[in-house]
Formats: structure tokens, sequence, C-alpha cells
């Protein structure tokens, strides 16, 4: 325990600005042309490298976090969400972002989320606005990565 305190301790001053979407960009289905890759100790990290992306992606996030949680069976958003429901909000909401702005690409991988959201802020007006109803769908349908099963 002593251990993860200082590695956590240190991670906060060496990523002041942490992305947003880590999770979604460590899972190499998502990407950003504002964000830069480092390591600690044997773990790697995402820092955002655009404070105005970091904004927009924060504002993002909240509003995922919130219009997904009839599709995610929770009640509040009092507490972090589990691992894996944080992944399905992440990336299962950027690939439904991506799908409804540029349904032309491939819908497994999102090249550049500050180009995204960007890209959604001029066709809707405002994050608020963006087509929530269609997005969460796509959180609803997000599988991660299976388990291995254990061999018995």
């Amino acid at each position: 325990m002593v251990e993860e305190d200082e590695y956590c301790s240190t991670y906060h001053s060496v990523n002041r600005r942490r992305c947003v979407f880590e999770k979604a960009v460590l899972t190499r289905r998502c990407s950003c042309l504002c964000s830069t890759r480092f390591y600690l100790a044997d773990r790697e990290g995402i820092a955002c490298d655009s404070a105005p992306a970091h904004e927009r992606c924060s504002r993002l996030l909240e509003l995922l976090r919130e219009n997904a949680r009839f599709a995610l069976k929770i009640t509040s958003l009092d507490s972090e969400l589990p691992h894996a429901k944080e992944i399905r909000v992440q990336n299962g909401g950027l690939l439904g972002l991506q799908r409804v702005l540029r349904p032309e690409l491939d819908d497994s991988t999102v090249v550049d989320i500050a180009a995204l959201t960007l890209l959604g802020v001029s066709t809707y007006g405002t994050l608020e606005q963006f087509p929530f109803q269609k997005i969460v769908k796509s959180i609803a349908d997000f599988e991660g990565r299976r388990r291995p099963r254990s061999k018995r």
C-alpha cells in the first residue's frame, strides 16, 4: 500500500494534466494528437498537452457518464465507476460519437479524440447538444477484452 501511495504521488507530480480518456487510450482503441505517453516504473500513463482539449474532454466524459447511467445500471455518479464500466463509457462513448459524426471511418478505433470533439462542437454547437441517445447505444453495446478461461 505504501508503494502504491508513493507511485500515485509521483504520478501526479509527473503528470499534471492527466488525459481524461487515459483508459481508452491505454486500450489502444483510441488515440489523440494532444496526448503524450510516458512511463513510470513499469506502468504507462497519458498526459494531455492542451488545456482547451482537456476542458472539452472533461465535460464530454461527464456527459457520457451522466447519459449512460441507465444503460450501465447505475443510480448515482457519486463515486468513481468500476474499471470495466469506465472502459465501456470511454471507449463506447468515443466510438459512438465517431459513428455519428464520421460513419465512413473504421468503427473499431478513434484516431484523434481532440479532433473528434471539435468536430462534434462545430456540428452540434455545444457538447450538451450531442446526440447522446445514439452514443449511449454504443456504450451499452461495447464489449471490452474477454478474460481468458481458466484451465482446470
